[in-house]
């Protein structure tokens, strides 16, 4: 890990539960956090993080994956399975060659990560990027229903359904279908879409193709064969939907 000068400018408001074995990491992470205006917790395990988690309430979860008791990727696959981790977002330290983990970690829900040794700076820059991105995602308070086909999709409630059968879609999914269902037909880069969907002006363009192979495991008849969504070479991704896409008032 690389220290950098601390972030002068103080972030917005939050409480972020940092999550590492290693004392070092874990003190030096939230002390930058710390002075860059966010109110800091930590867990040493798994089953620390679990319990912290339920009692701390944080806005954000900074989670290395590498943890004694119980490993990064079941925390986050357990927090996901709770009302509060279901959408919290999560910021994952990985080390440099665990490309696997750190695709899996994405596949769970993870917001982005931060590959060891790494920049306490940049890591702030993460989370602030990702806590706007979330509390961006704050619905509307009149959207109306995007229906495509068999797809529905209601920005308020933050539920989306296919054939009248609601999709288990994390928070990144559903922002991701919500733009493509606003924005037919038109061809966008990863670039673009890491910009549009996640707030982000950079980071690893994995993040955009994981989380479009996840989207199309539960939107397509076929995933290995995308009728929806559609990889156009050299430019990124395209929404193709089945009917024109409507908006029409919620119901009720």
């Amino acid at each position: 890990m690389t220290e950098n000068p601390a972030v002068s400018a103080p972030g917005p408001v939050g409480r972020i539960l940092v999550v590492d074995d290693d004392p070092t990491v874990a003190e030096v992470v939230a002390g930058y956090l710390t002075r860059a205006g966010y109110q800091v917790d930590r867990a040493a395990d798994g089953r620390q993080a679990l319990a912290r988690a339920e009692s701390f309430r944080p806005d954000l979860l900074v989670l290395d994956l590498m943890l004694p008791e119980i490993d990064g990727l079941e925390v986050c696959r357990r927090l996901r399975a709770t009302e509060h981790g279901a959408t919290l977002p999560v910021v994952m330290l990985t080390a440099k060659g665990d490309e696997a983990d750190r695709i899996l970690g994405l596949e769970l829900g993870a917001d982005d990560y931060v590959t060891k040794p790494f920049s306490p700076r940049e890591l702030v820059l993460r989370v602030q990027s990702v806590l706007r991105r979330a509390r961006a995602a704050t619905p509307p308070p009149a959207p109306g229903l995007l229906t495509a086909g068999d797809l529905t999709l209601d920005p308020q409630a933050r539920r989306a359904s296919r054939n009248g059968r609601e999709l288990a879609l994390t928070l990144r999914e559903f922002d991701l279908l919500a733009f493509l269902l606003r924005h037919p037909g038109t061809a966008f880069g990863r670039e673009e879409l890491m910009q549009r969907v996640w707030g982000w002006d950079f980071g690893d363009l994995s993040t955009v193709t994981v989380h479009v192979r996840r989207l199309r495991e539960k939107i397509e008849d076929d995933p290995a064969a995308p009728a929806l969504i559609s990889t156009v070479w050299g430019v990124g991704y395209r929404f193709d939907p089945a009917a024109p896409v409507s908006t029409n008032p919620p119901k009720g």
